[in-house]
C-alpha cells in the first residue's frame, strides 16, 4: 500500500534495518515470502537427458540454463550423463538415473536419488547449511565440505555411499551411522538394515568422468574475478575474456556472437515458481551474466559487469570481507520492463499489437522485482549483482515501490542503457506468454515507444501451461523413469518442503507419504555383510566400453608398509563437529579422485604362518547409535557373548589361548578352528583398554 504521513518514520527506519541486517549475516537475510536465493542449473547433457517442471505431469527433453528448484525432477537415460551445479557445488548423475529435488531453500538442500549413480562434490557449507541426500532406504547427511558418491539399487533396498572426502551420517532403520572419509560403506534392507565397510575401489568410467569435470572447474580463470557461489561461473573462460575497464573494474566479453547481438536476445522466458517469469538463454555460457551482475556497452561492445564479491588474490582466490564473503543473490532476470516495473506492464508496439519490451540493466539501475520481497531480499539481490549502485538508492526505490498482492508498480524509470544498440527488446504478449523463441519472434520499436510508452494493462502477464513446459519437445517413452519408481518409499531425516515431488509423481505428497528415518524404541543392529556394489553401475556415456576423452588410467593399488592390516580412518561423532573443520572454513577444493588416493588407504594384504597371502580385510564397519538415546552420549559396546562379526573371510578365528592368573578373567573367545587352517597367534585376540597397538611382528 502506498505510505502515508504515519509511516515515514518507520520507512526512515527501514533502509538502516536493511543495511544492518545485509552487513551481519554471512549468507543472506530474508523475509517469509522471499524466494530463495539459489536455484540449481543444468549446465551440461551427455545422451539423452529429460525433465519434469514442478506443476506439471509433462517429462520434456530437457534444455541447457534451466533454473531446477524445489519439485522439479531429472532422469538420465541410458548411456547419458548430466551435470548440475548449485553455487559451488556440482551433481553429477550416470546413466539411469532419476534425481528430485525435495527442498532447495537458503539453509537447506534435499536430494532424492531414486535410483542409479550421484556424485556430489561440495567445496563450501555455510553456517547451519543442512545437505541431506534421500534413497529409497537411508537418509544420507553431509557434514562437511568434501566428494561424495551413492549409488541405488533398482529395487531400492540397498545404497553403496563412497566418501571420498568430508564426512557424514546415515540415518536409517532407526540408527544413525558415522561415515568417515577414505571409506565405501553399504547398507542394505529396509527396516533392518544390515551395513558393512570396505576400501574405496580403483576408479571407474565415471569417477574419472566427474576428475576431468573438477579439474576444469578448479583451474578456472573466472574464479579470479566471480565468486564460486556464482552458479555458473565455470563456463565463461570457454566463451569469453576478462578485461578491466576505467569504470566498471573486471569486464567479460563474450566471443563468438553476432556483431549486432545484444543480452536478454537469444533464448525465451520460462515461468518458474516461486519467481515467476524467467529468462532461459540458449547459449552455453547463459547463466551467470543473466541472472548475477548488470550488463554494460563498453568499448564498442556489450560486456558483463560481474558482482563484488570476489578480487584477484595472491595464490587463489580471495574474497572481500575474508571467508566466503556474502552468497550471492539469484534474480529471475535483471531487466527492466518499458513502461512499468516488474511484469506488470504490457504496452502497444505498433499495429495494434499488444507486446512486452524490456532492456537489460546497468550497473547502476536497481532491479525491482515482479514479486513480493522484503526490503532486506531486494538490497542483498541488488548489492551483490553490482559495484557501483548504493543502498540509498535502492531503499529509495523500495519505499516509492507499491507491492500489494504480487501486483508492481514503479513510477516512471530512465535505464542507463535504453539508448544502447540493440538494448530493447519487444515480442508480442502471446509469444512472451508460450515461451517461444525471442529471436525469431521479436519487432523493432520505434525509441518513442521506448521513451514514452502506451499502457494497455497493468496487470501481470498471466502464464500458459506452455509458460511452465517451455518450447522443448515431450521426452519419449523409454527416456523416462520407471514407473515403478512412484512405489519406492522416501526416507528422510528432515522434513521435504510441502512443493517436494519425489520421482515418479506429479503431484506433491503429504508428509505422512515419507518414510521417517527415525523410529522410537529402535534396536541397534550388529550385524555385518559383505559390501557389494548394487546392480546399477556406471557406465561410460557413448559406445559400450568406451572411456571418456582425458579419463585418467587405474593404477595398480600398492599398500604402505606402515598400515595395519584392519585399520580404519577414525569415525566422527555426527553430532560433535567440534573437532572436525568447520564448513566455512573450507575454502580450498577437495583432492581430486584418481588411483594414488585410494592407495593411501589400501593395507597390506596379510600371510598367514607360512607365509601364503590371504585375501584382504574390511575396514571396521561404522559405529551404529540408537537415536533414541542422546547424540552426546559414546557408542555402547556389544555384549561379550555375542561381539560383532568381523568382515573377514575364512580361515576360522584361534583356539583359546591361556592368559596369566594376574590378569582379568578372560572374556569368551571364539570355537577352535581345524588345526590344517589355524591362523597366526593372536590374529583375532581380543585387546585390552590399554592396548593401542597393533602386534609386533614378531607376534605374528
Amino acid at each position: 500500500m502506498p505510505l502515508t504521513k504515519s509511516s515515514r518514520t518507520s520507512s526512515f527506519l527501514l533502509p538502516l534495518m536493511a543495511s544492518v541486517l545485509f552487513l551481519a549475516l554471512p549468507g543472506i537475510t530474508a523475509g517469509q515470502d522471499d524466494p530463495p536465493s539459489r536455484v540449481a542449473r543444468l549446465n551440461f547433457m551427455q545422451g539423452s537427458v529429460s525433465f519434469q517442471p514442478a506443476g506439471t505431469q509433462d517429462w520434456v527433453e530437457a534444455g541447457p540454463n534451466r533454473p531446477l528448484t524445489t519439485g522439479d525432477q531429472l532422469w538420465a537415460d541410458e548411456g547419458s550423463r548430466a551435470e548440475l551445479h548449485l553455487g559451488s557445488s556440482a551433481i553429477r548423475v550416470s546413466e539411469q538415473t532419476g534425481i528430485s529435488f525435495l527442498n532447495v531453500a537458503d539453509q537447506a538442500v534435499q536430494i532424492q536419488v531414486a535410483q542409479g549413480t550421484a556424485d556430489i562434490r561440495i567445496l563450501h557449507m555455510w553456517d547451519n547449511e543442512a545437505y541431506e541426500i534421500d534413497t529409497a532406504n537411508v537418509a544420507f547427511t553431509i557434514l562437511r565440505p568434501g566428494e561424495y558418491r551413492l549409488d541405488v539399487d533398482p529395487d531400492g533396498t540397498a545404497t553403496l555411499i563412497t566418501v571420498r572426502s568430508g564426512a557424514g551420517a546415515v540415518t536409517a532403520g532407526g540408527q544413525e551411522y558415522d561415515l568417515a572419509g577414505g571409506q565405501q560403506y553399504a547398507f542394505q534392507g529396509t527396516d533392518e538394515i544390515n551395513y558393512s565397510a570396505d576400501y574405496i575401489p580403483d576408479p571407474d568410467d565415471f569417477d574419472g568422468w566427474c576428475t576431468d569435470r573438477d579439474h576444469r572447474e578448479d583451474n578456472a580463470t573466472a574464479a579470479r574475478y566471480v565468486s564460486r557461489e556464482v552458479t555458473g561461473y565455470e563456463d565463461l573462460d570457454t566463451y569469453g575474456t576478462w578485461r578491466t575497464d576505467p569504470t566498471y573494474g573486471p569486464v567479460w566479453i563474450p566471443t563468438g556472437v553476432a556483431v549486432d547481438w545484444a543480452p536478454y536476445h537469444t533464448g525465451h522466458w520460462a515461468f518458474v515458481g516461486p519467481w515467476g517469469w524467467t529468462w532461459v538463454d540458449d547459449a552455453p555460457w547463459g547463466f551467470a551474466p543473466f541472472h548475477y551482475g548488470r550488463w554494460a556497452y563498453v568499448g564498442g561492445a556489450w560486456g558483463w559487469v560481474p558482482g563484488p564479491v570476489a578480487v584477484v588474490g595472491v595464490g587463489g582466490v580471495a574474497v572481500v570481507g575474508g571467508g566466503w564473503g556474502v552468497r550471492p543473490v539469484y534474480a529471475p532476470a535483471l531487466v527492466g520492463f518499458v513502461g512499468g516495473g516488474g511484469f506488470s506492464a504490457s504496452i502497444e508496439i505498433g499495429g495494434g499489437v499488444t507486446g512486452v519490451a524490456w532492456v537489460p540493466l546497468g550497473p547502476r539501475d536497481v532491479w525491482v522485482p515482479g514479486y513480493h520481497t522484503s526490503a532486506a531480499y531486494m538490497t542483498n539481490v541488488n548489492v551483490t549483482s553490482t559495484t557501483v549502485i548504493n543502498r540509498t538508492q535502492i531503499n529509495n526505490v523500495y519505499n516509492t515501490t507499491v507491492i500489494n498482492n504480487n501486483t508492481t508498480t514503479v513510477t516512471k524509470i530512465t535505464y542507463s542503457n535504453q539508448a544502447a544498440p540493440g538494448a530493447v527488446t519487444a515480442v508480442p504478449q502471446r509469444a512472451f506468454q508460450g515461451g517461444q523463441p525471442v529471436a525469431v519472434a521479436s519487432v523493432k520499436v520505434s525509441p518513442e515507444v521506448v521513451s514514452s510508452p502506451k499502457v494497455i494493462s497493468a496487470k501481470p502477464v498471466a502464464p500458459t501451461a506452455e509458460s511452465v513446459r517451455g518450447p522443448a519437445r515431450p521426452a519419449a517413452a523409454s527416456a523416462r523413469p520407471p514407473a515403478s519408481l512412484a512405489n519406492h518409499p522416501v526416507v528422510t531425516k528432515m522434513a521435504p518442503s510441502p512443493k517436494a515431488i519425489p520421482v515418479g509423481h506429479s503431484a506433491p505428497l503429504t508428509a505422512a507419504a515419507y518414510k521417517p528415518a527415525t523410529k522410537p524404541n529402535a534396536r541397534p543392529n550388529t550385524s555385518v555383510k559383505p559390501a557389494t556394489r548394487p546392480t546399477i553401475a556406471a557406465k561410460p556415456a557413448g559406445a559400450p566400453g568406451a572411456k571418456p576423452a582425458n579419463a585418467p588410467a587405474a593404477k595398480p593399488v600398492t599398500a604402505p608398509a606402515s598400515n595395519p592390516a584392519n585399520s580404519a580412518p577414525p569415525a566422527r561423532n555426527a553430532s560433535n563437529p567440534a573437532g572436525a573443520e568447520q564448513p566455512n572454513k573450507a575454502t580450498p577444493p577437495p583432492p581430486a579422485r584418481n588411483a594414488e588416493h585410494n592407495a593411501n588407504s589400501n593395507p597390506n594384504a596379510a600371510k598367514d604362518a607360512n607365509g601364503a597371502a590371504q585375501p584382504p580385510k574390511k575396514f571396521t564397519p561404522p559405529p551404529s547409535r540408537d537415536n533414541t538415546n542422546s547424540r552426546e552420549e559414546a557408542p555402547k559396546p556389544p555384549a561379550p557373548a555375542k561381539p560383532p562379526a568381523a568382515a573377514v573371510k575364512p580361515p576360522p578365528p584361534p583356539p583359546p589361548a591361556p592368559k596369566p592368573e594376574a590378569k582379568p578373567a578372560p572374556k569368551p573367545e571364539p570355537k577352535p578352528a581345524p588345526a590344517a587352517q589355524t591362523p597366526p597367534k593372536n590374529q583375532n585376540k581380543e585387546p585390552k583398554n590399554d592396548e593401542k597397538k597393533p602386534p609386533k611382528p614378531e607376534e605374528k
